[in-house]
């Protein structure tokens, strides 16, 4: 069209080429044209100039709120491109003060954010949104709903998560493979093998090409299999994957097998599955059978096992993670050298085993807590709570390692 000569690009044409260009993350070109966009004096256009901020936050958010910056009139379409261009990038701090700063929010204004602060880890915050939503009479879609359900399943909000359940299955007329997978997960996460391998078989049974098990369905299921001990399902649904759904087993579903596995006590049936695997087995699969050692008490498989780990770049939070684990399978043999050598290498190596992490709900809140963080704004009341408790155990005649151990919370 530039070359022929016979007719000039408007706003119209740039904001298409500069939305090509977004979609097709070709930041040079854009910036091409976007050079074209103010020679041609398009750039007061509110298409063009959404676009620009598209394109932008492809590659950063910086230039694309400087492009927003520079924009004299801004509709809730570029309000939301920005919101996710910091979402994409991890800053869900930026997202959310440009989203409190939106003069009007639609539900994609909503969605975009419950699923960055749900897909960052951020659970309580992106459940908190969510009340808000229902507070603000928003309907709620289903990337909001999968992203709400996700959270509950992660920090064990069960209310919530009933409520987004019921709410998900009478209102969706036409499930996905992501609304599947969430629903399998957060029964998955709870300890609910039983429903999750329920609701896992409605969706095999559902006659919908769009809602077929993908690979992540998969893992999720045999996550389920592994915590609730579903041995024989396990090994079933791990067959099948490949011969039913056409789905290739990555590292993940291997993982999940030898978790499974060595959970049960099948530690050599478990060993061989690594030994056979196509791809070079990572850490998770190493701590795995590990983890089935320190259960199980096989310490010869424990200490291959620390070799393999010991060849592996870890970084340092794992890394202390399984010279505990390792320092506990020697313990439970009574080999106190080989712990108090782990324990020596730990101090060497300035390892620190990251903090325990548990979540108590308590009607609608869910409350965090650390091993040995007294932040909570109650923390004196749960501890002497605690110390009450620690009592009453001995008076009672519990056995000493559990009235021992409260007091080492206690007073550690």
């Amino acid at each position: 069209m530039l070359a022929s000569g016979k007719m000039l690009p408007d706003e119209y044409s740039y904001s298409f080429v500069i939305s090509a260009c977004a979609w097709g993350k070709l930041i040079q070109f854009g910036e091409k044209f976007h050079g074209r966009v103010l020679v041609g004096g398009f750039c007061s256009n509110l298409f063009v100039q959404t676009n620009l901020v598209n394109l932008y936050a492809v590659d950063g958010v910086k230039n694309a709120h400087k492009v927003f910056d520079e924009m004299l009139d801004r509709n809730v379409v570029t309000w939301n491109t920005l919101v996710a261009g910091y979402v994409k990038f991890g800053d869900i701090d930026g997202a959310r003060k440009v989203f409190d700063e939106m003069p009007e929010r639609n539900i994609v204004s909503w969605t975009v954010l419950v699923s960055g602060y749900a897909s960052n880890g951020e659970c309580k915050e992106a459940l908190g949104l969510l009340r808000e939503m229902l507070w603000a009479r928003m309907e709620l879609n289903q990337v909001t709903l999968v992203a709400g359900l996700s959270a509950c399943a992660e920090i064990g909000d069960l209310k919530m998560g009933r409520w987004i359940h019921s709410y998900l299955f009478k209102r969706m007329p036409l499930k996905s493979t992501v609304s599947w997978t969430t629903m399998i997960s957060g029964f998955a996460k709870q300890g609910r093998g039983k429903d999750a391998l329920s609701v896992f078989q409605w969706m095999e049974n559902t006659q919908d090409d769009g809602s077929k098990p993908d690979a992540i369905t998969m893992l999720v299921v045999l996550y389920a299999c592994s915590h609730s001990g579903f041995v024989e399902q396990g090994r079933s649904i791990f067959k099948n994957m490949n011969k039913v759904w056409g789905i290739e087993p990555k590292v993940e579903h291997y993982g999940c097998m030898v978790d499974l596995l060595s959970r049960a006590g099948l530690l050599d049936e478990a060993h061989k599955l690594v030994e056979s695997m196509p791809m070079e087995p990572n850490d998770a699969i190493w701590g795995a059978l590990l983890g089935g050692c320190r259960i199980y008490k096989n310490v010869n498989l424990a200490s291959q096992i620390a070799q393999k780990l010991g060849n592996l770049n870890l970084d340092d939070d794992k890394a202390a993670a399984y010279f505990v684990l390792l320092s506990n399978v020697y313990a439970g043999a009574k080999r106190w050298k080989d712990v108090a050598d782990m324990r020596e290498k730990m101090v060497e190596l300035a390892l620190k085993k990251p903090p325990g992490r548990s979540w108590v709900q308590i009607g609608e809140s869910v409350h965090e807590f650390l091993a040995g963080d007294w932040s909570h704004k109650h923390g004196s009341l749960i501890h002497e709570m605690l110390l009450l408790v620690t009592v009453e155990a001995r008076l009672t005649g519990y056995k000493p390692d559990v009235y021992q151990a409260a007091q080492a919370y206690v007073d550690p």
